[in-house]
């Protein structure tokens, strides 16, 4: 794609020392930030990835893909091909259930778009259990304890009934459906979409993109659908969707969660609104300061996150230029990094175990053998090889993962690796004893509980 045009803080009227205490504050207070850009003016005037990951790489961006599914349901709507009105048992008719009830009746496409469908908890977990692998059946099921329109609840399978739905009238998976008339002009490439079993892409999550294409989209967003002297996207869809549409105040969401929800997108405490995943993706839209900031992340706490935005950023912006000075904010930026694991290089017990193959009573993980920089875990007969270096990440056989390994007492070793297309890192402690390995994995963040694996060998 075109880089997006690049300037320093102060032309742009924001001051460079404004953003080096958010990314200090970021670093003190928060578990792990893995990007950071910020655009103003149609200008990058600030970026940086925590090494090991890295601007070319795509990542995991969970619900921020609800926003791009609301572009194209605004998009296919401008087309003719829907409209906000549209009933669901119209639109869907080969998924529906036998009995067809009042409520389910009137479920239109905004219901869906506005979490207002009417069903008492979010729908997606129904997806692994769908009969025929049919997901939109399977939610479309599940009962509609109230009016459609009366009660929001975030439902991540209203979303996939978007999806569904522009799947069935454009006769193409909805990534391919956008990819004309928004991923091409934006010069989006290398994108990806989950799809479930049918190939209908999952709408609600799923999306694979890089940092800086997030930032495109945001600012496309910004500028109200025009692009290089062409509308991609109606002005008024955009306004639409980025607009109060559901009262949220009453929700257990986080206090940024509280503000509202439009089309699939949601607003800000202090102003603008944002596309918004899991873990902290977010790419915060902010008309009144012509800016738009992205930031993805691992975080057990996203609110976190939006709470330095608005504490260090968004106060930074002015409405003119600032005088230049001399700040570390390049060189910051450019050496940002995870911090690897503390210890040692080596240890006594390296030698007496390496090479030694220690076997688990555990149907998922059957093995695992250590090397001087290199875990190797068993499962079922199949290895997977997983190196690491000390004070630095390494990569893989499968090159998207990075890892960090060291000794922290004479038989203890740690080695964490992250995932550089996702939020997640899982951390292996390995405590050798005289003839066993006791190994425990732990996961970074995760929806519920954290999963973990405590084993140990026979």
């Amino acid at each position: 794609m075109t880089p997006l045009p690049c300037s320093t803080p102060e032309a742009e009227g924001i001051s460079s020392a404004a953003i080096l205490d958010f990314v200090t504050a970021a670093e003190e207070q928060l578990e792990s930030l893995h990007s950071l850009m910020v655009i103003r003016h149609g200008r990058v005037v600030a970026e940086g990835w925590w090494y090991p990951f890295a601007a070319q790489h795509p990542h995991l961006m969970f619900s921020v893909s609800k926003s791009f599914t609301s572009t194209a349901v605004g998009l296919a709507i401008d087309e003719g091909r829907l409209t906000l009105d549209g009933l669901v048992i119209d639109l869907l008719p080969d998924d529906l259930p036998a009995q067809i009830d009042a409520h389910l009746a009137a479920l239109t496409v905004r219901h869906l778009l506005t979490m207002t469908t009417g069903h008492a908890t979010d729908t997606v977990s129904l997806a692994d259990d769908a009969p025929g692998d049919n997901w939109a059946r399977a939610i479309l099921a599940q009962p509609l304890e109230f009016a459609p329109g009366s009660h929001y609840v975030y439902n991540s399978g209203a979303s996939y009934l978007l999806s569904a739905i522009l799947h069935r009238l454009t006769g193409e998976r909805l990534f391919d459906y956008l990819a004309p008339r928004l991923f091409e002009p934006l010069g989006i490439v290398g994108a990806t979409w989950e799809s479930c079993p049918r190939g209908i892409d999952a709408g609600g999550w799923g999306l694979s993109l890089t940092t800086e294409q997030l930032a495109t989209f945001g600012q496309l967003l910004l500028q109200r659908g025009e692009w290089n002297g062409t509308q991609l996207v109606p002005a008024e869809w955009i306004d639409e969707a980025t607009s109060l549409q559901v009262d949220t105040s009453g929700t257990e969401h986080d206090v940024d969660g509280r503000q509202g929800y439009g089309y699939q997108f949601w607003l800000n405490r202090p102003t603008g609104y944002r596309a918004d995943g899991a873990f902290g993706q977010f790419c915060l839209v902010l008309p009144e300061t012509d800016a738009v900031i992205v930031l993805t992340s691992a975080l057990a706490t996203a609110q976190r996150a939006l709470d330095l935005v608005w504490e260090h950023l968004l106060p930074a912006f002015t409405d003119r230029p600032l005088p230049e000075v001399s700040t570390d904010l390049a060189v910051t930026l450019a050496s940002l990094a995870l911090p690897t694991v503390i210890g040692e290089p080596t240890s006594p017990t390296a030698a007496r175990v390496a090479g030694i193959r220690f076997d688990f009573d555990d149907p998922e993980m059957t093995a695992a053998t250590f090397e001087p920089g290199l875990l190797t875990i068993i499962r079922g007969g199949v290895s997977t090889l997983l190196d690491f270096g000390h004070g630095e990440w390494v990569a893989s056989d499968d090159v998207m993962v990075r890892a960090s390994g060291a000794w922290v007492s004479p038989g203890t070793l740690v080695v964490r690796a992250h995932d550089v297309g996702t939020p997640f890192s899982r951390t292996f402690t390995l405590e050798f004893g005289d003839d066993a390995l006791t190994l425990d994995i732990a996961q970074n963040v995760a929806f519920g509980d954290l999963p973990r694996t405590r084993l140990a060998s026979r």
